[in-house]
């Protein structure tokens, strides 16, 4: 069985604020999580989805942090209205962006609030491995750091296996590559984890990339402002055929149009399914596929035996036979 991707009801017990524009939401929300993993949140009908900051190794509480994005209806409308008591509806949790089991050192670029899932995953690899971590956090100036108190604290409880570098933007500019490489060192065999705006991000895994380290090293994750990668259409796109939709008991049927998603196919068709990154991250969009074969373009959040079950990122989920029928969970 897939992991359960609906809805449930979780309870504030905290709010606590790191910055000025960012703040740590403490859920009693009893689910069992990896480090580095995400919640989807269902607000005002709107979906979308937040790192976990905390970590089950080490604690006890399930903590999740939301940075105000200008302009961000969701962000925006959490920090202005949810407090302690209040309770939200959130999916369990769910993502890739996860340690793999290595003793190789673990070596990480952090933008902004992309320190969120970092801190987590570095909270997991020094409580429940030997590892050595290395991390580089890039913020506008001073004020803007996040878990700056929390990250000094491991890096006293872990010496000689945590190390923090923190770059600021208001006196460096921006991150150049060669600062990349002074992080990275001789360890080209390390596992290497991206987390913040796509430019950052960009930047970090080319030079990595230009440095000798292997594609399969270097892991990403990806939320706001993240673009849909136009993958090239499957091998030998079929002209016509059916998709078949099958939503909340509701059946529908549309011509097939090659190169359009399954997510595309079902708006198509008058659906409202469910959907949020649109850049295959998130899992919200998930579905079954009971007939007929896809490719997915992006998947940075389903398992290999979610897959193996037929389940896909509807998102990112492209028809290579003629006739398809996708299922969604109720």
């Amino acid at each position: 069985m897939a992991r359960d991707h609906g809805f449930h009801q979780a309870r504030i017990t905290r709010v606590v604020d790191e910055t000025p524009d960012t703040r740590t939401y403490v859920l009693d929300a009893p689910f069992p999580y990896q480090a580095g993993q995400f919640l989807t949140f269902r607000i005002c009908g709107t979906l979308r989805s937040y790192s976990m900051s905390s970590c089950q190794a080490t604690d006890a509480e399930l903590m999740t942090t939301v940075k105000r994005v200008p302009g961000g209806l969701v962000s925006s409308w959490m920090h202005d209205n949810l407090a302690a008591g209040d309770v939200v509806e959130v999916t369990r949790p769910a993502g890739v962006f996860c340690l793999r089991e290595s003793e190789a050192p673990l070596v990480a670029f952090a933008g902004g609030s992309g320190i969120t899932p970092i801190l987590s995953l570095a909270k997991s690899a020094l409580a429940t491995t030997g590892r050595r971590v290395r991390i580089l956090t890039a913020n506008r100036d001073a004020g803007s750091v996040i878990f700056g108190a929390a990250l000094a604290a491991l890096a006293e409880r872990y010496p000689g296996r945590l190390e923090v570098r923190h770059h600021l933007d208001c006196d460096s500019g921006f991150v150049p590559a060669d600062g990349v490489l002074a992080l990275a060192g001789d360890d080209t065999g390390a596992d290497f984890y991206l987390c913040g705006p796509g430019p950052f991000m960009d930047l970090v895994a080319d030079a990595l990339l230009a440095h000798g380290v292997a594609p399969g090293q270097i892991f990403t994750e990806r939320f706001t402002g993240a673009e849909t990668v136009q993958a090239p259409a499957a091998d030998g796109p079929v002209a016509g055929g059916t998709i078949t939709i099958v939503l909340y008991g509701e059946r529908r049927q549309v011509p097939r149009h090659p190169g359009e998603t399954l997510l595309e196919s079902a708006r198509r068709a008058g659906l409202s399914p469910p959907f949020s990154c649109e850049a295959g991250n998130c899992a919200t969009c998930i579905a079954h596929v009971t007939e007929g074969e896809i490719k997915m373009r992006v998947n940075n959040a389903l398992d290999d035996d979610e897959i193996a079950e037929g389940w896909v990122l509807t998102c990112q989920s492209e028809p290579v036979t003629p006739d398809v029928t996708v299922t969604y969970d109720d």
